[in-house]
């Protein structure tokens, strides 16, 4: 009980000092829950909405995924002819069945060519209204399509993009495009996660998705009562004789889950490890805080062993004051959390993902897994001042000092902390010198985390030199406040250490990822300028397949030398050591190809690979199954003949653009694969005759206008986009790291605070003999920026070579461009600097307006 009243008594004491450790527990801990919160919410909408839109039973076509997802080479969605939903009705136990058309192979466009598509990366879904949608969507004004000229939209769809009724819309498929004017609007009856749907009556969704009437892309049946939806299954499964996919209302929705479950575990563990970086950096703020805190409370815990405490009491005090830091933190963190899962929904409806707070799902693990994390780490962090709280002597009551600096412990210290940078440092030489990515990786994995450990260790040595420069470069110039500055970072090295360690974990990730993000970009561009041939490329964004009709517009334009159509198809091969595999990639293009994009072979002729019944493989697939020059394989095309191709050319697998492709000529695929069943072309290539390349761009732009779902790039706009897509995902990554270099923020704050607290009496020595209150702030903003400076440089270059092993790996899978940064890493520098500088404000601030004699008369 005794442990207890002086813990709270110490405790709510300091509560000022405790205010920015517990700040940092409530920051990582809602981030925790935030992140838990926020996918569970997801989840229960996805789940609901997939069980809301799932009839009893479903039929879908053959080639259809477990999902119900529509993709093909030739754009249209897999169906089912009518027969089948005759045969559907006799199954025993059927009530109703309805046959319906849909596909996500489409682009949505307005009166003015406007992509209508969500811009959250949801899906756009063009289908034909029926009793199942009737279920979830009910019609708030207008009427379902009736006719061919008619089409309803969704609500949110109408809403973001404004839309009314009356307005005209098209709908682009891989059969054309139809035009068709609103005539209702539905509204979801569950929460819409992001998807823009529109209705069309069936026949004229048959004939605008597919192409042909009296054709089904799923069946939906309604269980007779009584009947279970298994017994349904089984009955209508029998029926059709195992031709068709048949799945009960559970399957579908598991399904459906499945195909969004990647997405939402890849999110959720990514966050989850930005949240468990905060909490690592939270650990340096508080071991300072408490390590300051006994170092101020010196004397008194001195006088306490002098009167009888022992060293567990002690012990336990200290860690009974954070037992109380990590409850009350937490607890703030966990309802944070929640604010904060809100506010990524509210962000995420923003960007176009629809989520409603009703469905928000708080599961009973998440507040407990919060709650604990917050405890536990603090608790572990302030084990090692309680400790060292433990053995301060009786005697220290007689001392004006702090306790004493251990020798033994920093002699310690260096020795493992040079160890394990050793082996650190050692473990990314291996992963430099790796033959294989996948070994090289484990390496890496290693030599960042031994690394990191090691300079978190051997911190406080490397302050003293450090600092001492960073103090000859960026203070002296201030004089004598710049040098008390820099004695003052010297004056505890293993604080300093400390708080600058925190700092540099954040940025030592920030440029590590920023060297990846630019070598990447640097080596993606070095292959573009290499190896591709040709002045425009035509795609997709949405990454619909383009249409014979976009195609011949792209040949009709002016000023082209040559187009070159490319597909990409699967079949099963039969290789020469008599491995059978199945549902293999296989690219077929016109022979101009070889020109287009300059690959390098290792044996033989490209061009030979676009002869009749030839084809190329690539070094890697070559060597796994003993493939030579003049080697056969079987081929077996999906919906086609099987042919036997001679292997005329074996490709480097070096290269990163169309790693790994075996080719074929069009003409190949032509002979085996029925005219009908043909994939449609994923990209076309068009280059310009010579000195017309600018009037050939805006030739093809113009010839592509009633295209709006194909995108003209050429060169430099392909190079931009690139770029673009890296620098999107870097930002959202810097976003998250923003957490972590927060909470070293206010390590550096809490710090400075409790420094200024400790050397108060010293304070109010200097100002007694002349120092001015400006003088006073400016040497303690000053000591900030240093301290920020030194985890800046030593993150900085941490991450460098983190970064340059990470793209010796890269290299191996064809990245072989180097790039630093240095704009980036220069301003991070620099605004590290800002960084100390803010920090310092407000104990400069409480320091300045410190009264003179009181602070002399401090104990």
């Amino acid at each position: 009980m005794t442990v207890m009243k002086t813990s709270l008594r110490n405790f709510f004491a300091h509560k000022g000092r405790m205010a920015l450790s517990a700040v940092a527990v409530l920051l990582s801990v809602a981030f925790v829950c935030g992140t838990l919160v926020f996918t569970d919410t997801m989840n229960t909408t996805f789940d609901k909405l997939f069980a809301a839109t799932s009839s009893d039973v479903t039929v879908s076509a053959k080639g259809a995924s477990d999902s119900g997802e529509t993709t093909s080479d030739n754009g249209k969605p897999p169906v089912m002819p009518a027969s089948v939903l005759t045969k559907v009705r006799e199954a025993q136990g059927v009530k109703t069945a309805e046959g319906t058309v849909f596909s996500t192979s489409v682009t949505v466009v307005d009166a003015d060519k406007d992509s209508l598509s969500p811009s959250g990366g949801g899906p756009t879904i063009v289908g034909s209204w029926n009793g199942n949608d009737a279920r979830t969507m009910k019609i708030t004004s207008g009427t379902a399509p009736k006719s061919s000229d008619q089409v309803m939209v969704d609500k949110d769809t109408v809403d973001k993009h404004h839309l009314r009724l009356g307005d005209e819309i098209g709908v682009i498929s891989a059969v054309g495009t139809h035009k068709a004017r609103i005539s209702g609007v539905a509204e979801f009856q569950v929460t819409n996660p992001g998807a823009a749907i529109f209705y069309l009556d069936t026949k004229t969704a048959q004939e605008t998705l597919v192409g042909e009437p009296n054709v089904f892309t799923n069946v939906n049946v309604t269980a007779a009562s009584g009947v279970t939806d298994a017994q349904l299954k089984k009955n209508v499964a029998a029926e059709l004789g195992g031709t068709y996919k048949v799945q009960t209302a559970k399957e579908t929705a598991d399904a459906n889950q499945k195909d969004v479950e990647g997405f939402m575990n890849v999110m959720k563990y990514a966050m989850l490890g930005f949240a468990g970086i905060a909490f690592l950096v939270g650990i340096f703020l508080i071991i300072n805080t408490f390590s300051m805190l006994v170092a101020q409370r010196t004397r008194e815990i001195g006088l306490m062993r002098a009167v009888g405490s022992s060293r567990g009491q002690v012990n336990r005090s200290v860690l009974v004051e954070a037992l109380l830091l990590g409850v009350f933190g937490s607890v703030l963190g966990v309802g944070a959390g929640v604010g904060l899962a809100i506010g990524l929904m509210k962000l995420m409806g923003s960007m176009g993902m629809n989520l409603s707070t009703s469905d928000l799902t708080v599961a009973w693990t998440t507040p407990v897994v919060g709650l604990l994390l917050g405890v536990v780490v603090t608790v572990l962090a302030a084990w090692l001042p309680a400790r060292r709280a433990g053995k301060v002597s009786p005697m220290a009551a007689l001392r004006d000092a702090g306790a004493p600096a251990d020798a033994k412990a920093g002699r310690v210290r260096a020795l493992v902390g040079t160890v394990l940078t050793a082996g650190g440092g050692y473990a990314l030489y291996l992963a430099a010198a790796a033959d294989k990515a996948k070994e090289g990786s484990a390496w890496l994995g290693l030599g960042v985390v031994l690394s990191l450990i090691g300079f978190v260790v051997i911190g406080p040595l490397l302050a003293g030199g450090v600092v001492r420069v960073l103090g000859a470069v960026v203070l002296r110039v201030f004089g004598p406040v710049g040098r008390l500055a820099e004695r003052n970072a010297l004056r505890n090295p293993r604080r300093t250490g400390a708080t600058g360690a925190a700092l540099m974990i954040g940025l030592a990730l920030v440029a590590c990822l920023s060297v990846v993000g630019s070598s990447m970009v640097a080596s993606a561009t070095d292959q573009l300028d290499k190896t591709v041939g040709t002045d425009f490329i035509i795609q997709s964004d949405s990454g619909q397949m383009i249409t014979p009709a976009a195609v011949k517009a792209v040949k009709d334009t002016p000023g082209l030398e040559r187009v070159t159509e490319y597909k990409i198809t699967e079949a099963d091969y039969t290789t020469p050591d008599g491995k059978v595999l199945k549902n293999t990639d296989i690219t077929a293009a016109d022979p101009t190809y070889a020109t287009d994009l300059r690959t390098k072979t290792v044996a033989g002729k490209l061009a030979d690979a676009y002869k009749p019944d030839s084809m190329s493989v690539h070094e890697r697939f070559a060597k796994e199954h003993g493939i030579r020059l003049g080697s056969k394989i079987k081929v077996a095309f999906d919906d086609g003949a099987t042919a036997n191709l001679t292997v005329r050319a074996i490709t480097s697998s070096d290269g990163i653009i169309d790693a790994g492709s075996k080719y074929i000529s069009i003409a190949t695929l032509a002979t085996y694969v029925p005219a009908d069943k043909m994939p449609l072309d994923q990209l076309v290539f068009a280059s310009a005759k010579e000195g017309q390349t600018d009037a050939a761009y805006k030739s093809l732009k113009s010839a592509l206008h009633d295209y709006p779902q194909y995108t003209v790039r050429d060169q430099s706009d392909y190079k931009e986009a690139l770029k673009d897509q890296i620098g999107q995902l870097l930002n959202m990554i810097y976003g998250l790291l923003a957490l972590a270099i927060i909470v070293a923020i206010l390590g550096v704050v809490n710090t400075l605070a409790l420094s200024v607290v400790e050397r108060t009496r010293e304070i109010g020595l200097m100002r007694a003999i002349g120092l001015s209150r400006r003088q006073l702030r400016r040497m303690i903003r000053l000591e900030s920026v240093v301290i920020a400076l030194f985890g800046a440089l030593l993150g900085l270059g941490l991450g460098m070579g983190w970064g340059a092993t990470a793209q010796k790996l890269l290299a191996l899978e064809g990245l072989k461009v180097l790039e630093i940064p240095w704009p980036t890493i220069t301003a991070v520098f620099i605004g590290s600097a800002f960084v100390g500088l803010f920090a310092a404000l407000v104990p400069a601030f409480r320091a300045g307006r410190m009264n003179v004699l009181n602070a002399i008369a401090t104990e």
